[in-house]
């Protein structure tokens, strides 16, 4: 399975921007899809996670409020929308996904994309 991440880019304070991760290859073994992210000397971040059907999702308490996760099964593509975007969101966000069930461990999750940067300012 190969994860391709897009949208990425650079916003002022309060703007918003939208992150496309789509699946390609053996995409029957891609279940639960997130984004996690990674920012210089931070720690690796869990920010959203849905499940097959999009009926569950989980948010870091962080992005509550302000990021929505969404997916096409169709087109094998989950979206990160993210709106009221702070300096702090500044990071390289990754795309993720798994077989089964959405845990919290990043580390649990067998594919990841190369990721896409965020700039804040």
């Amino acid at each position: 399975v190969q994860l391709v991440e897009s949208g990425g880019g650079s916003v002022q304070a309060g703007g918003s921007l939208r992150l496309s991760c789509t699946a390609s290859g053996y995409t029957f073994s891609v279940d639960c899809m997130g984004w996690f992210r990674q920012a210089p000397g931070k720690e690796r971040e869990g920010v959203a996670r849905i499940t097959t059907g999009g009926g569950s999702t989980w948010y870091a308490d962080s992005v509550k409020g302000r990021f929505t996760i969404s997916r096409d099964n169709a087109k094998n593509t989950v979206h990160l929308q993210m709106n009221n975007l702070k300096p702090d969101d500044t990071a390289l966000y990754y795309c993720m996904a798994r077989p089964g069930d959405c845990p919290g461990k990043v580390l649990a999750y067998n594919y990841w994309g190369q990721g896409t940067q965020v700039t804040v300012s």
